[in-house]
């Protein structure tokens, strides 16, 4: 009877946790990944091929972390900014005094890290052959040639977005303090412990569109704008989750002016930054 007894309780667990497995646990997401893509084809603001200006010298940095503040899709190329489904707005604030991008509430993510996951059911069903990105911070490794410790690898963070509201924020151990509103452009640089700030010029940062004639992007914003390869369709009916993964160019993103004609960023020369916008985005769909 015991033995009986046993495989009757034995039977039923086994039983109960079929029956769960096989319930569904959660309805079907959108889940948006980051690449960054030092080959992808390096692009201009009107979404043609860059090549660097004479004068100009750049590299590749090494990107550890972005952030977004600003995520929709598009239907067709004469849909205007905000016509289309918004599926993420970041955190704003006015702490600062004017509308900004509230830094302290940003989502970061690194290389194929999922940056922000949406139920599918909250997005409208249709096509879209178009994804618009607005970016607002990036943090990475650069090379800087020094007077007093030659070449080194330090790293760079770079507030592209229209307007940023930065409390404070770490870099490589290092603490930066700004408690303001920092413009489209605003960077901070570390390396072996030592920490410097600057600013990019008004308008330097690269912001790709190949819609510039039929959609434009306001001036001061880095809406990236990429192109889905045979569009992007929601049904409705989806059950298993998508996911979009952002691979952007990174390829010579970071662009200063030369004073010493060797191809190395050297910012006691004189050298100056820029431009530090990403420089292309492919949107790729994947299950």
């Amino acid at each position: 009877m015991k033995y009986l007894l046993f495989l009757v309780i034995f039977a039923s667990i086994f039983s109960c946790s079929d029956e769960n497995e096989s319930a569904p646990t959660s309805t079907p997401n959108l889940i948006v990944k980051l690449n960054f893509d030092a080959n992808q084809q390096r692009l201009d603001n009107l979404g043609q091929p860059a090549t660097i200006p004479t004068g100009n010298a750049a590299q590749t940095p090494i990107i550890q972390k972005m952030s977004a503040n600003y995520i929709e899709l598009a239907p067709d190329r004469f849909t205007q900014i905000g016509e289309g489904e918004i599926i993420y707005s970041g955190a704003e604030t006015s702490a600062g005094g004017n509308l900004a991008i509230d830094f302290q509430q940003a989502i970061l993510a690194g290389q194929d890290d999922t940056f922000v996951t949406i139920p599918l059911s909250q997005i409208s069903s249709g096509t879209y052959d178009w994804i618009r990105v607005s970016l607002s911070y990036q943090e990475g490794k650069i090379n800087v040639l020094t007077d007093a410790a030659g070449e080194v690898t330090g790293t760079l963070a770079s507030f592209v977005g229209y307007n940023n509201y930065i409390t404070n924020f770490d870099l490589n151990g290092s603490n930066i303090s700004v408690n303001d509103d920092k413009p489209q452009g605003f960077w901070a640089f570390e390396a072996l412990g030592f920490t410097v700030q600057g600013q990019a010029p008004e308008g330097a940062t690269t912001v790709p569109n190949p819609l510039f004639d039929s959609s434009p992007i306001p001036q001061g914003s880095c809406i990236v704008t990429g192109e889905f390869n045979n569009g992007f369709t929601i049904t409705g009916n989806e059950t298993q989750d998508v996911v979009v993964t952002l691979s952007f160019s990174i390829n010579n993103s970071f662009e200063w002016t030369e004073v010493n004609i060797d191809g190395k960023y050297e910012p006691s020369a004189g050298e100056q930054v820029v431009d530090m916008g990403l420089r292309g985005l492919i949107p790729l769909v994947s299950n």
